[in-house]
């Protein structure tokens, strides 16, 4: 079974800062990602996606939070580049998250809906 235990090579290396050095290696991979996975998707915006991803973690100042996502992101990157990911598992990080709500939650009708919206989901 191939391995290229990036998580565990992350958890030893002594650098100060992490998280930099976490997106430097997801963005040297990103272009082999993107042909890997045969995802028509430029690298810059590809870049954007994973940035996002990023940034919405911006706020944690916890170390061991910090740590413990450094090396979920590290392993997430290890999956990926072992193909153990799908295609579209990607393309929802890439495109960001359009439908933040499940599909139980879209097919609820809301209090405003009229008869006809009730008779159109039958």
């Amino acid at each position: 079974m191939a391995s290229l235990q990036l998580a565990t090579k992350a958890r030893h290396a002594a650098y100060i800062n992490p998280v930099p050095t976490l997106y430097r290696a997801i963005a040297k991979e990103l272009p082999r990602v993107l042909t890997i996975y045969d995802i028509d998707l430029p690298v810059p915006e590809a870049r954007a996606g994973i940035r996002s991803l990023f940034q919405e973690n911006s706020q944690v100042r916890d170390t061991r939070v910090l740590d413990m996502l450094v090396e979920k992101g590290y392993m997430e990157l290890e999956e990926t580049l072992l193909h153990h990911k799908q295609r579209p598992h990607l393309l929802r990080i890439f495109e960001g998250f359009k439908h933040k709500t499940t599909g139980a939650d879209r097919k609820k009708l809301g209090p405003d809906s009229s008869i006809d919206d009730q008779f159109a989901r039958a």
